[in-house]
């Protein structure tokens, strides 16, 4: 059965020079369009993050941009002469201001979170490549057999019958030595005995 392990190894961000590039190109994209696309860059943002906010945003501005280019379209001439024309106007330069700001503050924080979790998570790596010093106990320490010659007159093999050691006499318990104590002080006692009545008979 297989413990935890590592999670997800996190990828090494790319440099924070292309990826000033590539914020400055999607802006001017939103701008030069006059915020006909600014879902451009909500469409990087969810790609990159892959979560599913900034993908239901994606939506929100791209419907929004659809609404917006919808009124225009039906504003007779060139001059926006309508209140629906303004409304489209407002919500087209509304969506795009919203849009920058929330594109470039939630990409910065991303690629950020992943650059600190990359760095990390390096250490961890480079202390699981780098195994300590072998212990003495894991190698083996039996000297190999040595190789016999192998001829016509080579007896055969003779197998070797493992011999168990010796049964070992169990320490004394505690209950042996008092009786061993007190055989050694009746012995006593009955030499004593003996002596004292010779002693009484020789009187």
């Amino acid at each position: 059965m297989q413990g935890h392990g590592y999670g997800q190894p996190v990828k090494q961000p790319p440099h924070t020079a292309w990826l000033v590039l590539l914020r400055v190109l999607f802006v001017a994209i939103g701008l030069f369009s006059i915020g006909f696309l600014a879902w451009a860059m909500m469409l990087r943002l969810a790609a990159v993050t892959r979560r599913s906010l900034d993908w239901g945003l994606f939506i929100a501005v791209l419907a929004a941009d659809i609404l917006s280019i919808t009124l225009l379209s039906v504003e007779p001439g060139v001059e926006i002469h309508t209140a629906a024309g303004n409304f489209a106007m407002f919500l087209l330069l509304g969506t795009l201001v919203a849009t920058i700001v929330y594109y470039l503050t939630a990409e910065t924080r991303h690629f950020m979170r992943r650059r600190q979790a990359y760095a990390a998570q390096r250490p961890a790596q480079a202390a699981y490549a780098c195994p300590g010093p072998a212990s003495p106990y894991t190698t083996a320490t039996v000297p190999p057999a040595p190789a016999m010659p192998v001829g016509p007159h080579t007896p055969p093999p003779v197998p070797h019958t493992p011999v168990p050691p010796p049964p070992q006499r169990p320490a004394p318990t505690h209950i042996d030595q008092v009786r061993a104590e007190l055989d050694e002080l009746s012995d006593y006692l009955r030499r004593h005995d003996g002596r004292h009545d010779s002693h009484e008979s020789g009187r």
